[in-house]
């Protein structure tokens, strides 16, 4: 929670407009992301369930086709009026946006369009008006907004004795971060960061090159990804070409910044490093993360048991000095967006004149008001290496490799046969899917 809220504050404010149910908070804008077809309808759940506002939800135009299937899924929201879906592009946005009939706004896209719905277009007819805007702090938009804008994410590699094992799991633990839905994700891991003290260093280079390298190729199909994957080339023409992605590595004198600041939403990861190991090094790295990445959206964070148990409080003080709304230890960020009672948004503090990686928050099935941030915590190692004599302590997985990794060879057999499980209910389809997770 945010300082000053104590336990009993939390859960006597839990609720949010639930508290209230007969109160109406009017029609809320959802602008619909175009990238994972999940997002739209986790929006307008929060905006019913959160706000007590009825949804005008726009798709973005990439996921058109699936408007039947939105509207015959949601359908029990949309007969009683609580919910209309509509297409459209640009034009429609600007004139939604603006309508008086609709009292708040909440996107899930990119800062430079937040920027356009709050002050107006930054090139061509109207640029002018809008520096004039943003100059006097008159916005465009009237009404409030809501946003998560992704960002340039940390993976925040910590120092120890790794096994040959160890490091080429987690080389495929990142790759997997970078690689799902090829990079297309507010969330994927982009920028790795190594101790240059870190006697493993080059063995872990050595092993997220052939994880990166080995993945099985997936399309770049996001509109302007090429474009951003052109960027990144022109910023790093020594970058490894593996395929269809890129693997920067930036040496310690070297540029870092487009890297950096510059999410490119497509296959293309970074790796820098900075000195020192243990507590010296997890400091350091925050810091980094902190002041150097865009954006305050999601951080990952590696660590093996023992190292985590030899810096004790020091290990806690840092997660708590990490600056973003999402925080996955031993895991990838994923998880937060896809765990319902989690808060999924952007560190507070972001303003329309500085928007960062958003405003508010979604998802937060428990309705609690006042969250900074939320922390998921995974194992180090996978089964049988993660049984408690071989770990060290770390925690148990039964999972010889998670069927998410981009490397799994049976993860859409899996994620069928767990949707089919929660649409059916029946234990025998469930047990099968599970015995193939065991073969990923």
């Amino acid at each position: 929670m945010e300082p000053g809220i104590t336990p009993g504050a939390a859960r006597a404010s839990a609720g949010l407009a639930q508290r209230t149910p007969s109160e109406s908070g009017g029609v809320g804008l959802v602008l619909g992301a175009g990238n994972v077809t999940s997002i739209p309808v986790l929006d307008v759940l929060y905006e019913l369930l959160a706000h007590n506002r009825t949804a005008l939800l726009k798709v973005n135009p990439t996921q058109d086709a699936l408007v039947p299937v939105y509207k015959r899924a949601l359908a029990p929201l949309i007969e009683p009026g609580l919910l209309r879906i509509v297409r459209g592009g640009p034009a429609v946005g600007t004139y939604l946006t603006g309508h008086p009939g609709l009292v708040h706004v909440h996107i899930t896209g990119s800062a430079a369009t937040f920027d356009t719905i709050v002050w107006g277009p930054s090139k061509g007819e109207g640029a002018a008006a809008t520096k004039r805007r943003r100059r006097e702090k008159r916005p465009l938009l009237k009404k409030p907004i809501t946003a998560e804008l992704g960002g340039v994410s940390p993976i925040i590699v910590v120092p120890g004795a790794w096994t040959d094992a160890d490091l080429a799991y987690q080389a495929e633990h990142i790759a997997t971060m970078r690689l799902q839905n090829c990079g297309h994700n507010c969330i994927a891991g982009q920028v790795v960061i190594l101790s240059s003290d870190w006697d493993q260093a080059d063995a872990f280079r050595a092993a997220l090159r052939r994880a990166y390298a080995n993945a099985p190729e997936r399309p770049i199909w996001y509109p302007g990804s090429p474009a951003r994957m052109d960027l990144a080339t022109e910023a790093y023409p020594d970058a490894l070409v593996l395929g269809d992605r890129l693997l920067v590595e930036v040496d310690a004198d070297a540029d870092a910044t487009a890297l950096e600041t510059t999410e490119y939403f497509a296959p293309v990861l970074g790796v820098v490093t900075v000195p020192g190991t243990g507590q010296e090094f997890l400091d350091a790295a925050v810091a980094h993360a902190n002041d150097k990445l865009q954006g305050t959206l999601g951080a990952n964070l590696l660590i093996d048991p023992a190292t985590e148990r030899s810096l004790g409080a020091g290990f806690e003080r840092a997660i708590a000095a990490l600056r973003y709304g999402s925080i996955a230890i031993n895991g990838w960020t994923a998880f937060g967006f896809i765990t319902p009672t989690l808060t999924w948004g952007a560190y507070p503090g972001s303003t329309i004149e500085d928007v960062g990686s958003g405003i508010g928050v979604v998802h937060n099935a428990l309705l609690l008001d006042g969250v900074e941030r939320s922390v998921l915590r995974g194992p180090f190692r996978p089964f049988p290496r993660s049984l408690p004599i071989a770990n060290g302590g770390g925690r148990l997985t039964i999972l010889p490799k998670p069927p998410w990794f981009v490397s799994a060879r049976t993860g859409a057999t899996v994620s069928e046969g767990l949707t089919r499980y929660r649409v059916d209910g029946r234990i025998a389809g469930l047990m099968k899917t599970l015995t193939k997770a065991l073969r990923a």
